[in-house]
């Protein structure tokens, strides 16, 4: 599935980590495979499309504000966008872009790219961790079981039909002074999924830029085929290697 992009993972070289130039790129999650490493253990990977990305629009403290490089990901024809994305597109030299998102900068870096430049997972090539945010898989409509891992009712005698059931949710004082209604964010059957989901300090374990692929170690939020924001760890790696 993945052609032979597996024979790019080599050992990857430990060392402190360190918080270096912020790096992102767009992509796409292919999907999840393995591979052993020198001790044969079986690690599980992820392998990301990441980029080329097309630099969009860069935002400066003097035009917008603030500091912010905007990033278009796969191409998709002019007739699925209305006029003001082909034009934006169009000045930057390129197809309008399915996925767009923007990269905020500090107000005293230096900005090093510009509108139409292309980036690819070379500016990767420097960190050991990243972090990925996507959208989860969306579940549909779930119990407080299965959303929250309520234990449920016992399922001894005297319990009837009610063995998945919440229990008590709210009593009228709960909300003194607005109401009688459950408060905020009570844990209740609902909505599961679908929502974005930021995994971090993922082992960048290698790098493919003939076939723009990263390969991190662990499982990405999102199904195979779903869009991905994949930037350089923002906070210290934990002592167990993730």
């Amino acid at each position: 599935m993945f052609g032979n992009w597996l024979s790019v993972i080599g050992n990857l070289s430990v060392t402190n980590f360190q918080l270096r130039t912020m790096a992102m790129l767009l992509g796409k999650k292919v999907g999840m495979t393995g591979f052993y490493d020198e001790s044969g253990k079986l690690v599980p990977v992820t392998v990301i499309q990441a980029g080329p990305c097309t630099v969009m629009q860069v935002k400066t403290i003097q035009t917008d504000g603030y500091n912010a490089v905007q990033l278009g990901y796969d191409d998709v024809k002019p007739s699925r966008r209305n006029k003001p994305q082909i034009g934006h597109a169009q000045k930057a030299n390129t197809e309008p872009k399915k996925f767009v998102r923007e990269m905020r900068l500090p107000d005293n870096v230096e900005l090093e790219y510009k509108v139409g430049d292309s980036i690819t997972v070379s500016v990767f090539a420097e960190n050991e961790f990243v972090d990925i945010a996507g959208t989860s898989k969306g579940k549909g409509f779930a119990g407080v079981m299965k959303r929250h891992g309520f234990g449920g009712f016992p399922a001894s005698h005297g319990t009837e039909r009610k063995h998945r059931a919440p229990g008590s949710q709210s009593g009228f004082g709960t909300q003194r002074g607005r109401g009688s209604g459950p408060k905020k964010g009570k844990k209740m059957a609902g909505h599961m999924g679908n929502c974005r989901v930021t995994a971090k300090n993922h082992s960048l374990v290698a790098i493919d830029e003939k076939k723009n692929l990263l390969v991190v170690k662990g499982s990405v939020p999102g199904p195979a085929g779903g869009y991905c924001i994949v930037h350089s760890a923002k906070t210290r790696a934990t002592s167990h290697e993730r």
